[in-house]
């Protein structure tokens, strides 16, 4: 690994799955190549969380990002003082506070250069609410804390088989149609083009665009949003170069020798998008931020309190998202 900043993980619901899943990453560092990280609080219960995948994980108390990237060979670097212990499988006020904690300052430490990126670790976003949360998700969040507007901050959910960006993302199903906009499509394309360059060397990314209704409309005899929103910011996007084709039919394109074609499916909605990826990768798929001046990744699942502290939830995810950040902020340096 080359000398740059380690990467900041936030510790996540502490009730949840994320602190086992980051102390196991932590424990096959070596078999997966991943680069140095930092874990933002959880001091108290990274042991325990450990523990409960019958593992022993050393813990390296840190007062300053800069030193993990030498402790990082010797145990897993956490930066912050004790806090409580927490029970697997029971969310708490407490535990809420402690993972919005955990992602403020692990945001922070990223902004300001002292990560070289973010990867956090799932949150209920039901029981931050009771802390004050108003954030759709933790995407909306950090593009906040960077000063980016919430429709320039583009998820993007990439597995080993599929890549797919919502266009509209938390929100109902029914507000979908109106919320759609030629505009919205153009400037999601244009962060996805760009950033697939940059951060995954897709120096030409081939984009292909899903329509809204079924059968992609069939000519507008099931909706006119393709021709009046979809088609137009097509065009638009066409005219300026980049490789985006679609309208596409949603119930064909992610078949298999669909998939070959193209590099990332932009969907209309957030059930197009990530119905498709979970069945294919669910265990090795990362939320990925792009347009933002940090490089953020998640695991593409939530806290799974049912599944906390039994040794039942695969690390694969939040390996892949530790992985993900540490590539493509390598790529960022060099750039």
């Amino acid at each position: 690994m080359d000398a740059r900043a380690p990467l900041a993980v936030s510790l996540g619901d502490p009730a949840g799955v994320g602190p086992e899943l980051i102390a196991e990453a932590w424990a096959v560092r070596e078999d997966e190549l991943l680069p140095p990280f930092f874990v933002v609080k959880g001091k108290g219960l990274l042991p325990a969380a450990a523990a409960s995948r019958r593992m022993h994980v050393p813990l390296v108390p840190i007062a300053h990002p800069g030193e993990a990237t030498e402790a990082f060979a010797h145990g897993l670097p956490v930066l912050g003082s004790a806090d409580h212990d927490f029970t697997p499988g029971i969310p708490t006020h407490d535990g809420a506070q402690l993972a919005f904690a955990s992602l403020t300052w692990a945001t922070r430490l990223a902004i300001a250069g002292e990560a070289s990126g973010l990867v956090t670790a799932p949150i209920s976003k039901a029981r931050l609410a009771e802390v004050g949360w108003d954030y759709p998700g933790q995407t909306e969040f950090v593009a906040e804390a960077c000063g980016v507007a919430r429709e320039d901050a583009v998820m993007m959910l990439a597995g080993p088989s599929l890549c797919t960006v919502p266009i509209t993302v938390h929100e109902a199903i029914g507000l979908v149609p109106s919320l759609l906009t030629s505009d919205l499509i153009v400037r999601r394309a244009r962060t996805v083009a760009r950033v697939l360059a940059r951060d995954f060397a897709l120096t030409h990314p081939r984009i292909a665009v899903c329509g809204l209704n079924p059968h992609a409309g069939e000519e507008g005899r099931f909706g006119d949003e393709e021709a009046r929103i979809i088609v137009p910011a097509i065009e638009t996007l066409c005219a300026e170069g980049l490789n985006v084709t679609g309208p596409h039919p949603a119930d064909s394109l992610f078949a298999p020798h669909e998939r070959e074609r193209f590099d990332v499916a932009l969907c209309m909605y957030h059930d197009q998008a990530l119905i498709p990826v979970k069945a294919l990768d669910f265990d090795k798929a990362v939320n990925v931020t792009l347009g933002l001046p940090i490089v953020r990744t998640s695991p593409d699942h939530g806290t799974a309190f049912a599944l906390a502290g039994k040794n039942a939830a695969d690390p694969g995810a939040m390996i892949a998202a530790i992985r993900m950040a540490g590539e493509c902020a390598a790529r960022r340096a060099r750039a």
